[in-house]
This record gives C-alpha cells, structure tokens and sequence, in this order.
C-alpha cells in the first residue's frame, strides 16, 4: 500500500467526521458519480510563482489523498489549473472561463491580492463560489459586496495583535517596519500601528517595498539607522529573506519579527545565519512535528506534513490552506443537495457560508456575516532554530 493511502484515514478524520459526510444522507436511490470539478488561479510564473507552485503541489496532494480516501460518496475530485502569471488581467480571464465551464464546482484562486480583488465583481455577476488564498481583508469584505468569495489564509489584524503581543513580552519599546506596498501590507501598517499603542511599543520608521522588488537593502539601512530594538517584516517570504539578510550585513542586533506572509519553506537554507532566532507569527502545522498529536485534528495535520514532506523534500508553510480550500469545496458540494450530475453553486455557496472545520492550517469558521474563515488561534510562535522554523518554547 502506498504511503499516501496509508496515511488518508488519519489525515482525514477529523474533517470528515467534523462534517458529517455519511453515505446515508445523499440517499441510495441515485448514486451520484459525477466528478467534483475544482479550478485553481494560481501565480506559476511571474514575481509570486514560489508560493503559486507550492499551492499547485499541495492541492495535486490533497485532491489525491482525497480520491483514494472513499470519504465522498463514489466520486472524485478533479482539478483544472490555469497560470496568471502573476498578473490580475490574466487572472480574470482565467476566471472568466472557469465560470463559463458549467461543470466547474467552484474556484481557488492563489496568493495575488489584487487578483482576488480584482475578480470579486466577475464572480459575483457569475455567482460561481470561489476560495481566496490571498491575505488582504478586501478579499472578503465587505460581504455584503463578496457573497461568492471566501478567503482561507491569516487575517492582518490577529497577526498584527500576535507580533505585538510577543513584541511586548521581550521587552521591545521601539521598532521599525518593513512592509509591501500593496493592500495587505498597507493593512498591516495599520494594524501594527494599533497593537503597537496597546503594547507601549514606539513605532520609528516605516519602509515599504514592491512585492516585486529584490533589493531591499537600502530601506532595511534606513530603518536601522534610527536605532530600534526590533524589526517588523511584513512582506512575502523572498523579501522577508532578503531583509534578514541585509540587516545581518548591517551588523543589526535586535530581533526580527516576521508576519505569517513571510512564511514559506520549513527550511531556511542559505538565509540561516542571517534569520537565527527569527520570530514568526503563523500556523502550528508549520512545525506539527514539534507538536504532541493530542487530537485527531493535530495527528491529521501532523500527516499531512508528513506526506508532503515525503512527497516534496521539504515543506511550505502555505500548502495547508490549498489543501483546507480542496476539503471545504468537496464537503461543500457533497452537502449542497444538488440534483445528481448537476452542480449547484448556490448550494454550494451557502454551505460554505456556514463550513464549520477543525482543518489542516486549525480551526476554521464561516458565517454570514465572516468569510474570512482562519480563526485567531489558529495562529502562534514560531522561532528560527538551526536553519529551520521550530515552536518557540
């Protein structure tokens, strides 16, 4: 028996048990066999293709696990992806012809925030459910304007309320900011500004940096020279390399706190040296394997590291929420009550408004009124340790 089927029971009993997905409630009259069609909008080439194409590997892994798991009632899920290359036009055309497909269930589109954004009117003209991995809140809000779009990755606020929260505890009074200049990190400026006053933290200077720029040595200098105890890198995980880095060469002393964008692989490689001791806000599955499997929700995440490792080397931070986004969509259309080989998007839509799950990133909830599903304990502490992320202690 192969790994993969070896390890399905484990990593996925507590979803599916959280959901109820029992043969007997969709009836034994038709057995409904028709494929559960998923698209994915993902950035595989282009600035933001390292998380693009660790989003691709884990929903390959997640849909196979789920194929060969017998949780969904005779059928499979299929997944179509297209690249946008990193680029929001692209992007909306590519939702433009997911939407068009009359079997496609529902979208998942990748990390590009102003693609998501970018699409929120398409897809609520084409009224097709779509999961954003992307982090900005505009994603999902306001929901009265968002009723199709879902968004499944940390929220700025609860980060920003982590990183003080900690910032605090080490006794750290000024810091510095380095933050991307788009609608995420433009958030994140703002909330950090909020819990620094909370947490008596003296905010000296801000720097931002395109997410597209590869240097940014300069800005880190320029925060740097202003003295501060710590700095915050609120960018995604290249630049947030890039910045330990060049604050390293700097000779910088203080501590480097970074937010769940600059998660990325469990291994830190050559930056090693440069991030040792690095603080970082982000999911407990990250480092699942320093975590005693207490609950089936845990054991189920721990294997999940554990298969994606052994499929892949190493492992992104990131891969849990393409994998949650697969198993809410397919519990989702699995509920939605749809007519047999028909799709239901507005079934499937309600279901999610309501998805209740202690998922692979941790506990998830959607509701009317939030689309935004990663709860706030869903994150913690993690800390560089020997070239690779660990649970602070």
């Amino acid at each position: 028996m192969s790994p993969i089927r070896s390890a399905t029971a484990a990593a996925l009993a507590s979803a599916v048990l959280a959901t109820t997905l029992t043969g007997c409630q969709f009836g034994a009259d038709e057995q409904d066999t028709s494929p559960i069609v998923i698209a994915a909008d993902l950035e595989l080439s282009g600035a933001a293709a390292p998380v693009g194409k660790a989003y691709q590997r884990a929903l390959e892994l997640k849909v196979e696990q789920l194929n060969s798991s017998g949780a969904l009632n005779g059928r499979k899920v299929e997944l179509r992806v297209k690249d946008n290359r990193s680029d929001a036009s692209e992007s909306l055309r590519n939702i433009g012809d997911f939407s068009a497909d009359s079997q496609v269930s529902a979208i998942i589109m990748g990390g590009c925030n102003e693609c998501a954004v970018g699409a929120v009117r398409t897809i609520n003209e084409k009224r097709i459910p779509t999961i954003a991995l992307a982090a900005s809140s505009a994603v999902s809000t306001p929901v009265a304007e968002r009723r199709y779009v879902f968004k499944l990755s940390p929220n700025a606020a609860d980060s920003a309320a982590a990183l003080a929260g900690e910032m605090r505890r080490k006794g750290v009074r000024k810091a510095g900011v380095l933050h991307s200049d788009d609608a995420y990190g433009r958030e994140g400026s703002t909330a950090l500004r909020a819990e620094f006053a909370k947490a008596g933290v003296k905010l000296l200077r801000e720097e931002a940096v395109r997410t597209t720029d590869t240097e940014v040595g300069q800005q880190v200098k320029d925060l740097i020279a202003k003295k501060p105890d710590a700095l915050v890198v609120w960018t995604p995980a290249e630049q947030a390399t890039l910045a330990a880095t060049a604050a390293q060469q700097a000779k910088f002393e203080g501590d480097l706190f970074f937010d769940a964008a600059a998660a990325g692989d469990l291994f830190l490689g050559a930056a090693s040296r440069a991030t040792e001791r690095a603080t970082l806000v982000f999911t407990q599955t990250m480092v699942i394997d320093d975590v005693i499997a207490t609950t089936p929700a845990k054991a189920a995440r721990r294997q999940w590291f554990q298969d994606y490792t052994a499929r892949f080397g190493s492992y992104n931070g990131s891969s849990s929420f393409a994998a949650d986004a697969v198993q809410l969509i397919a519990d989702a259309e699995l509920r939605s009550g749809g007519e047999p080989g028909e799709v239901d998007r507005d079934g499937i839509r309600d279901v999610l408004e309501t998805t209740q799950l202690d998922g692979l990133s941790g506990p998830i909830r959607m509701t009317p009124d939030n689309h935004s599903g990663l709860m706030p304990q869903a994150l913690t502490t993690l800390v560089a340790r020997n070239g690779r992320w660990r649970l602070a202690s």
